[in-house]
């Protein structure tokens, strides 16, 4: 068991250690955090043209029937609310911290396979415990919301 969880490790290390070769190559040799902290000037365009996307996304639908005669069928408007969240989203992706989100996706996914997910019958187990717990301080509340509300009614009543 300990030799199959040492190839185990041994194999998310390497794996590990080419995603960060990877990463290294397309960020320069900087961490993310690094990448993330750069401004330059084509980010702060990109930001600017994915904030005036997502603006203009909400406000498709009150002013554009009004200036554009197909803009009043609804799937003509749909689909200009979908094109605009999608160019934010590439514009945002083409920032650097959007290289350094991606980063982090590529992390996390690693990460993910290192997890011991528990078994179906500990699984369930928890899940039981969970709700005699729940139901316990439940009942505790409701005992505990009688008693003030009989306070309160002594002292107001």
């Amino acid at each position: 068991m300990s030799n199959q969880q040492d190839n185990l490790d041994s194999k998310v290390s390497d794996a590990k250690q080419g995603a960060h070769n990877t990463l290294r190559k397309s960020l320069n040799g900087k961490s993310a955090v690094e990448v993330a902290k750069i401004r330059s000037p084509k980010d702060i365009m990109l930001w600017i043209i994915a904030f005036a996307a997502l603006i203009g996304a909400t406000l498709v639908n009150y002013k554009l029937p009004g200036i554009w005669q197909p803009a009043n069928d609804i799937w003509v408007r749909v689909g200009i609310i979908a094109s605009l969240i999608v160019l934010a989203i590439i514009c945002l992706a083409l920032t650097n911290q959007g290289r350094s989100f991606k980063v982090l996706l590529k992390d996390a996914s690693i990460e993910l396979r290192r997890v011991t997910w528990p078994s179906k019958n500990e699984t369930i187990q928890y899940t039981w415990q969970s709700l005699l717990v729940i139901g316990i301080v439940a009942v505790i509340v409701w005992l505990l919301d009688n008693l003030f509300n009989w306070l309160v009614g002594i002292f107001i009543g």
